[in-house]
């Protein structure tokens, strides 16, 4: 059955509607998927609405990527630079970013994978993996640790953290939580303390049914 288009005159959608509309079709299908037309047809709008609010499709796959920046990289580099009590706190900090999905890990996913095929994706996929990396070492050093270790604690804990997205582990909210204390023990040599993971466990069983993005 043939698919409505939008006819060339009145409502020509948005630009946040294109970009949503392109970042779901990236993060289920893959960036083949994100073309104009299929686009247009999901959105019941006419194919040169898109051209209202980007250039081309280099545009809006420059403005996905940019959002990718946005859903990933700030937010654990924030998550790095929280307050915290002590260092196993600092550790819960990060992994808490992880468990609650403010880190986009379906995007994370589906950007690495656009990487593979796009070497300027894949430029961009390291230097956000440096940025990540330096803002774990440095949270590390400010709690006292040698640059060497701190290095190769922050590379522990991130590679294991890809890996996880890479693999799409799923595991039970439960399950990840009862291994997080160990996990802060390997990474920073710290076990928490109770009120510390009280804490941790509150921000997520506070939420019923909640499913974080990833595991730690």
């Amino acid at each position: 059955m043939e698919t409505h288009i939008a006819p060339e005159t009145g409502w020509r959608g948005s630009r946040e509607g294109w970009l949503e509309a392109g970042y779901q079709a990236l993060i289920d299908s893959g960036i083949d998927a994100v073309k104009i037309l299929p686009l247009a047809r999901q959105l019941n709008l006419s194919r040169t609405s898109f051209y209202w609010f980007f250039e081309d499709r280099e545009a809006l796959l420059t403005a996905l990527i940019d959002g990718w920046e946005a859903r990933t990289t700030r937010p654990f580099v924030a998550a790095t630079r929280e307050y915290a009590d002590s260092q196993a706190e600092a550790m819960l900090n990060v992994l808490a970013c992880f468990l609650s999905g403010v880190f986009d890990a379906r995007l994370e996913f589906a950007v690495r994978s656009w990487a593979l095929q796009d070497g300027k994706v894949a430029a961009r996929i390291e230097a956000a993996d440096e940025t990540r990396l330096g803002a774990l070492r440095d949270m590390l050093v400010r709690w006292g640790h040698g640059e060497q270790e701190a290095d190769v604690r922050a590379r522990t804990i991130y590679l294991t953290q890809i890996g996880y997205i890479s693999m799409r582990a799923r595991e039970e909210l439960e399950t990840r939580l009862a291994r997080i204390p160990t996990y802060v023990e390997i990474y920073t040599g710290q076990r928490p303390e109770p009120r510390e993971l009280a804490r941790f466990n509150a921000r997520f069983m506070s939420q019923p049914g909640a499913r974080p993005g990833s595991a730690p």
